[in-house]
C-alpha cells in the first residue's frame, strides 16, 4: 500500500492514540523473548532496532526496557501515536516521522527490524525491499501480533460463542483501507517474492503462537474492542446498534464469566519471522 493511503486510514482508525495506548494489551514475556531470540538480539547489548510502525509504543516500552540497552529507532507515520510515544521519553528510544516505504534510515543500518501489530498494513513488495534495505547482512525482520479471538481470521476457531460471533460482525462492516491481520492476506509477499529472480527473505517463514486468556469488565472489553479502526469509524445509528449487538453477544451463556462479572477474553501472540538473504 502507498505512504499516503497509510498515512491517512492509520489517521483515521486510530485518531484517539491516548485510548489506542490505554486500551490494547502489551505482549507477554515469553512471547517477547522468543521474538528476539529470533531476532538474534537477546543478550547483545546495543543491538540497533528499528521498530517500524511503532505506534504509540506498545511494544517499543518493552525493547527500552531491556537489560541489553538497545538502540532502538522507533518509525511512525501517524503524528497523534508518534506525539504520543515521544512523550514517554523511553531510554534509548528516537522517534521518527517515517513508512515503511520510505524509513529515511542509512543501508545496513539495523541488526533487527520489528512490526509490532502493523505488517498487515504494508505487505508490499516496496516495504520488503525498504526493511532489506536497512538491515544488516543476515539480519532478520520479526513480526508480533496480540490477536484476540473476536478479531482472528475466520478459519482460526473461537473459544466462545460470544467471541465468534462478535468476529462474524467485525467481518461483516464496511472495509476500508489496508489489509488487517484476520484477512490473512499478509504472508502471501512472502511467496510473491520468493518466486521472484532474486528473493530478499528466506521463506517459509518461521511462525509461533502463545495463547493466553485475559479477563475484563464488559465495559472495559468493549473500549478495547472500539480500538479496532473499523468499530472507531463508525458514526450514530451504525455505532449504536454495533454496540447493542456487541451488548447481547456478550452476555452468560455465551462465554466464561468469573466471580467478579468480568469476561474470559481468549487470543493468541503470534509471532513471525524472515531472515534477510
Amino acid at each position: 500500500m502507498a505512504s499516503a493511503e497509510y498515512l491517512q486510514a492509520s489517521s483515521t482508525g486510530f485518531k484517539d492514540a491516548k485510548a489506542y495506548d490505554a486500551h490494547r494489551p502489551s505482549y507477554p514475556p515469553a512471547a517477547v523473548e522468543s521474538l528476539l531470540n529470533h531476532l538474534g538480539v537477546a543478550g547483545k547489548p546495543h543491538a540497533r532496532i528499528v521498530d517500524l510502525a511503532a505506534g504509540t509504543g506498545k511494544f517499543t516500552e518493552l525493547l527500552a526496557a531491556r537489560p541489553e540497552e538497545y538502540e532502538i529507532l522507533a518509525v511512525e507515520p501517524t503524528q497523534s501515536m508518534r506525539e504520543t510515544l515521544a512523550d514517554k521519553g523511553l531510554r534509548g528510544v528516537e522517534v521518527k516521522d517515517g513508512t515503511a516505504e520510505r524509513m529515511d534510515v542509512g543501508d545496513g543500518w539495523a541488526d533487527g527490524v520489528v512490526a509490532a501489530q502493523a505488517f498487515h498494513w504494508f505487505a508490499n513488495e516496496t516495504a520488503l525491499a525498504e526493511i532489506h534495505r536497512v538491515l544488516k547482512p543476515g539480519g532478520t525482520l520479526a513480526m508480533i501480533w496480540n490477536i484476540e479471538d473476536y478479531n482472528k481470521p475466520a478459519s482460526w476457531p473461537a473459544a466462545s460463542k460470544w467471541e465468534q460471533a462478535l468476529n462474524e460482525r467485525i467481518f461483516a462492516l464496511p472495509d476500508f483501507g489496508p489489509p488487517r491481520f484476520r484477512g490473512n492476506a499478509w504472508p502471501q509477499v512472502f511467496d510473491r517474492q520468493a518466486a521472484s529472480a532474486k528473493p530478499l527473505f528466506s521463506t517459509p517463514i518461521g511462525e509461533e503462537k502463545f495463547p493466553w486468556t485475559v479477563w475484563l469488565d464488559k465495559e472495559a472489553l468493549w473500549k478495547r474492542v472500539n480500538t479496532l479502526s473499523h468499530v472507531f469509524t463508525l458514526e450514530g445509528e451504525d455505532k449504536a446498534a454495533f454496540r447493542r449487538a456487541f451488548d447481547e453477544d456478550v452476555t452468560e451463556g455465551n462465554g466464561e464469566f468469573n466471580e467478579k462479572g468480568e469476561v474470559g477474553v481468549h487470543g493468541v501472540t503470534f509471532l513471525a519471522w524472515s531472515k534477510k538473504l
